[in-house]
């Protein structure tokens, strides 16, 4: 079996040869080879064959439209390759490789324009431009398409030269899926393949879906800088592949770059590093300032020159104080460094002295920093740890707690140990002393002197100093009987209503003001999941947090609130709380900021109303779960539909036939109910701006379908209703409710009132009744319908 393999490759390495040197031969060598490099032949053949068809067609020699023309042929085999389980590590890098190399040619395939043609016909030059090449040529893109999927669900849990394939292909789309620039609009043929290329109504590869999957593949190619991976080789596969979207897609240069500039890496050196994790860190900050430098290179006066240059100056000195050892290097001691004198050399078997001798503490008070400090040298006891950051503490104090000897270190606490000892002695005898030794030599004196006499032998003046001494004595011993006990301060008096609702509003007011004069932020903010709501400390934490103070702060007390009133009047006593709650104050003092500019403050409406939905969820979802332990009917006050309402009457009236304002806010805001849709249609009241409603409703019924029906509604009423509104919604309602119109259309032909046959009766002489004179006046209304219908 292995004669055979071996001739094939042999034969099949003769074919190589044969198109490297004429790259004519490819249009007829590859479809040849294709059987037999399938998913069928032998695991060398199918080695052989993917590195050929990577290697063909990333090939400068082949033109384009080789290229393209024998992509649509390969994609099956690549499908089939692709599509085996357990295939070989090699053959799937070459045929990612490949099918990297042919995704842009697909695309073209699909998308493009074909060439302009021209005709000489009686002396005049005639111009033909042919339609889409292939608009309905489906099964070549769906087996594209199951490529890329095949290849994305390999990203993450393939080996690692797999994923960088991965990485590359990933790159390619986006590189593709992303518009680029149009150099000549009337040679297509020439431009850049990218989604430029693509018309709008294409029925295959709508434009629309091509660039929102690639940008979320972008994401998920620079999720490897917020994740802080440690794997050097993605992360510099990652950069190099980034360098080339940079280049040729300035849309989303800005973003890829902002991403690399919020990326560290040298965060990993602060744990303790084995020799390959030093490579790594070299290798991935030696990548990263290779590509910032060529970013900055290429536009000097952009708008991220100084930050590059700032984060790389930094990234230098960051690598230079953790990597460059050899400037800090110590010299050769001065003193012997195994204790034997050169001058005195001792036989080997001399015994060196390690004890390590302990000086005594400095004369006067001392301080924390003398107790602790065991060295004798002036340079090292001034020297201010403190100045020292507390990373490059851990780095230097690990090794060196790895590395000491257990008996110096022993020694050195012991030593610590007995300072401490003689220095709390020294003190206690200090405050003692002089208290008890006089004392004591007096009473001594008094007991050796003592004769048993009536008569005093000692005169006045002795005994009035005699008596001073017990005094103070007495003075002297007080404090150590009389010792303060821990002091607390006295709890503050209560507040009562009245007063914490009118120091609530001054601290909002207070709040509020602060926020005016505050900067907005001048940094966006991070994408995706990993963002901390409030974390920057600027203008949109502090509307984070008001927001949230005024939902989540109070939420639940409203029903203990209610709960209590409910029993105080059952009970007789009426309530006397009339003020609102500081939640309310601070959703009354929100909208008024709103509402004074917003245009510009329409975003923090819609994160307040996010926080209003989200709020009254969970209290529906707490109380749900409350009643079906206890019973009974529980309810809350729904705030997000007052508040939306409110809102919205304080904008519409001020809003004109163009504004796109409205559309934004009904977009954005998480719920649409039947009272905002009765709010949007009262703008239809105004014939100027009866487009502005329309349109509104008319992005709802696009974009929100669970709002559709409603919205469909709201339309038609309007068309019923509003003869202003006939015209723009007819158009709406013929696409969604065509039976309306229908309807409407079989009315109108038909007549309103039926033809009233003449009677041949005589007329009534007499005085017509009190029922007949009722009913005439309906006569004479009905008489212009029925001459109507009849004539």
């Amino acid at each position: 079996m292995a004669a055979p393999v071996t001739d094939q490759i042999a034969k099949l390495e003769a074919a190589r040869h044969l198109v490297l040197s004429d790259s004519t031969h490819y249009a007829a060598i590859v479809p040849g080879i294709l059987p037999i490099i399938g998913a069928q032949s032998h695991l060398e053949i199918r080695r052989w064959g993917a590195d050929f068809l990577a290697e063909a067609f990333a090939s400068p020699a082949l033109s384009l439209q080789g290229k393209e023309s024998l992509s649509v042929q390969v994609l099956q085999t690549l499908k089939e390759l692709l599509e085996l389980p357990h295939e070989d590590t090699g053959v799937l890098k070459s045929v990612i490789q490949a099918a990297a190399s042919i995704y842009g040619l697909i695309f073209r395939y699909m998308a493009c324009n074909s060439p302009l043609d021209f005709l000489v016909m009686d002396n005049v030059l005639h111009v033909f431009h042919f339609s889409i090449n292939n608009p309905h040529d489906s099964q070549t893109w769906e087996r594209m398409a199951a490529i890329k999927s095949n290849i994305l669900k390999r990203w993450d849990s393939a080996t690692t030269g797999v994923r960088i394939c991965c990485i590359k292909f990933v790159q390619r789309v986006v590189q593709v899926q992303t518009p680029g620039i149009i150099a000549d609009p009337r040679r297509p043929e020439q431009n850049e393949i990218s989604l430029a290329l693509v018309p709008r109504d294409h029925p295959l590869i709508p434009p629309p879906n091509l660039e929102a999957e690639a940008s979320g593949l972008l994401d998920r190619l620079l999720n490897v800088f917020y994740e802080g991976s440690s794997d050097a080789v993605l992360v510099n596969a990652t950069l190099n592949c980034l360098s080339i979207l940079v280049r040729t897609r300035g849309s989303i240069a800005n973003k890829i770059v902002s991403t690399v500039l919020s990326f560290n890496p040298l965060k990993l050196a602060n744990t303790p590093m084995s020799p390959k994790s030093k490579v790594h860190i070299k290798s991935m900050e030696r990548t990263t300032r290779a590509f910032l430098m060529n970013v900055y290179r290429r536009n000097e006066n952009g708008p991220f020159a100084a930050r590059i240059k700032q984060h790389v100056d930094r990234l230098t000195q960051s690598r230079m104080e953790i990597f460059d050892e050899g400037s800090r290097k110590r010299g050769a001691p001065v003193e012997p460094t195994d204790g034997l004198d050169d001058a005195k050399r001792r036989r080997l078997g001399a015994e060196v002295n390690t004890q390590k001798t302990i000086p005594p503490l400095p004369p006067g008070p001392t301080s924390i920093a003398q107790l602790y400090t065991l060295t004798s040298e002036e340079g090292l006891r001034s020297f201010d740890v403190t100045q020292l950051p507390i990373d490059l503490v851990v780095r230097i104090a690990l090794p060196v707690l790895q590395r000491i000897d257990q008996g110096l270190l022993d020694e050195a606490v012991n030593g610590i140990r007995s300072r401490y000892l003689t220095l709390s002695n020294s003190q206690h005898t200090q405050i003692q002393g002089p208290t008890t030794i006089p004392a004591t030599s007096a009473l001594d004196e008094e007991e050796d002197d003592y004769e048993p006499d009536f008569e005093p032998t000692e005169d006045s003046e002795q005994i009035l100093n005699k008596d001073d001494g017990f005094a103070a004595l007495e003075v002297r011993q007080q404090p150590k009987d009389l010792a303060l006990g821990p002091f607390k301060l006295p709890q503050p008096p209560p507040l009562t209503s009245e007063e914490a609702e009118l120091l609530g509003k001054g601290t909002i007011s207070r709040v509020f003001s602060m926020m005016s004069v505050l900067e907005e932020p001048t940094k966006a903010p991070k994408p995706g999941l990993n963002r901390l709501a409030g974390s920057n400390y600027d203008k949109e934490a502090w509307i984070t947090v008001i927001t949230r103070l005024a939902t989540r702060a109070s939420a639940g007390l409203q029903n203990a609130e209610d709960e209590i009133k409910h029993e105080a009047e059952q009970n007789g006593v009426i309530a006397t709380h009339k003020g609102h709650s500081l939640a309310d104050g601070i959703r009354e003092t929100l909208w008024k900021y709103i509402i004074e500019d917003f245009r510009v403050r329409i975003p923090i409406a819609i994160a307040w109303l996010n926080e209003e939905w989200y709020n009254d969820r969970m209290i529906e979802k707490q109380l749900a779960s409350l009643k079906e332990q206890n019973g009974g009917s529980t309810s809350h006050p729904q705030n997000y539909e007052k508040w939306v309402l409110k809102l919205l009457d304080g904008i519409v009236p001020y809003l004109d036939a163009k504004d796109k304002l409205l559309i934004r806010f009904l977009s954005e805001i998480p719920g649409v109910s039947e009272a905002v849709l009765e709010r949007i249609k009262k703008i239809a009241r105004d014939p100027d701006r009866v487009t502005l409603a329309v349109n509104a409703i008319h992005y709802l019924v696009l974009l929100r379908p669970p709002v559709r029906e409603m919205c469909l509604d709201t339309l038609e009423d309007m068309w019923r209703n509003y003869d202003d509104a006939r015209a723009p919604t007819r158009k709406l309602l013929a696409k969604w409710r065509p039976h309306v119109l229908e309807t409407e259309t079989a009315n109108t032909l038909q007549p309103d009132v039926k033809q009233i046959p003449i009677s041949t009766a005589p007329m009534p002489t007499s005085a017509p009744s009190s029922l007949d004179q009722q009913s005439a006046p309906a006569k004479q209304e009905m008489a212009p319908s029925a001459i109507t219908a009849t004539g």
